[in-house]
């Protein structure tokens, strides 16, 4: 068993969500700890993917990694998790993050801040708790009277899925855990790392108390397509985000001037929507050019290779390891070797 692995299931754009369901009983066949659901709106609604998933496993954790807290009333999603809960028998993990700020704007909602996530955490537990929110009025709206059941006692951890460095302090001192972000440098997640550390300690808890996730894009013995759509495809479509690139540029200390010409490129410029789910083969080829190598921090190659990283970032003080953009049955050759070098503890 590999408590400390999880895995995204569904990685990236998909058109056949019912992949996640083979993919569920395989990662769970091979012990694989924990399930991390994204969301899109398109095919990946996350409150339908969890309900699917909490049915068709019996051991794994299901976790959303992430929804966000302003895409459905308060009531809506408290009681998404409250029934992914008891539907799972007490496996499920509610993920929350801030979303991309551009997508609000189109979608006419407001920018979510801290006082919104904190609001949310302190609501969410107390609805879980059976109890009663009255008259509250503040960043998450206007909300006369809020109740669930009076018999509802539910545990569930609220993670915090982000990686700028301020998100990360503050939530250190909230949230009961952290996933971070795909392509962190082994130096960025070390400081990662510190800081929701930090924000733990200064909010006076413990701070080994908010369990820390990387997520490691994790790609064995590819061949050459395979490198540019599990790797190219995805770092690409993270670099066209306007304000996402920058922060995950800057979380890197990387140069910026390579970010502006990347998406100057008439290729990338061109696209018309996401890299990852428009690009053809043709036109990765020309994308990859365009990324620096060190931009493409991950585990990439043998399997052996591939369990030394993981091996990596628990180095740098992870508790835990999500494995990204491959499915079960292409990351397994990667778990014999790992389990030779992993730590028992």
């Amino acid at each position: 068993m590999f408590p400390e692995l999880g895995f995204y299931t569904l990685p990236g754009h998909t058109r056949t969500p019912t992949d996640m369901l083979t993919e569920l009983r395989e990662a769970e066949r091979l012990g694989i700890g924990s399930a991390w659901i994204s969301e899109r709106f398109d095919v990946k609604d996350a409150a339908a993917l969890a309900g699917a998933a909490c049915a068709v496993t019996d051991n794994i954790t299901i976790g959303l990694g992430a929804t966000n807290i302003n895409t459905r009333h308060p009531l809506s999603t408290a009681a998404m998790a409250a029934t992914s809960q008891r539907l799972s028998g007490g496996r499920f993990t509610l993920g929350v993050a801030r979303g991309v700020g551009i997508r609000y704007d189109l979608m006419g909602l407001p920018k979510v801040r801290n006082r919104h996530l904190r609001d949310f955490v302190e609501m969410m537990k107390k609805l879980w708790r059976g109890e009663r929110v009255v008259g509250y009025d503040g960043p998450l709206g206007n909300y006369p009277y809020l109740h669930m059941s009076d018999w509802l006692d539910e545990e569930i951890p609220i993670l915090f899925v982000g990686f700028g460095p301020r998100s990360l302090e503050f939530a250190g001192g909230v949230f009961d855990g952290v996933i971070l972000h795909t392509f962190l440098s082994d130096e960025a997640l070390a400081r990662s790392v510190q800081r929701v550390r930090q924000g733990a300690e200064k909010a006076g808890r413990k701070p080994e108390s908010v369990k820390v996730w990387s997520v490691l894009a994790t790609v064995c013995e590819p061949t050459h397509e395979t490198w540019l759509r599990y790797m190219v495809a995805r770092m690409g479509t993270y670099l066209q985000a306007p304000d996402y690139g920058e922060l995950l540029v800057a979380v890197n200390d990387w140069d910026p001037a390579v970010l502006e010409a990347f998406r100057a490129a008439p290729v990338v410029a061109g696209m018309g929507g996401g890299i990852d789910s428009r690009a053809t083969l043709e036109q990765l080829e020309e994308i990859a050019t365009l990324i620096p190598e060190h931009w493409l921090p991950a585990a990439c190659g043998s399997a052996e290779v591939c369990a030394r990283r993981f091996q990596d970032q628990f180095r740098q003080g992870v508790d835990g390891v999500v494995i990204h953009a491959s499915q079960p049955w292409e990351f397994a050759p990667v778990l014999e070797p790992y389990r030779r070098l992993r730590d028992g503890g």
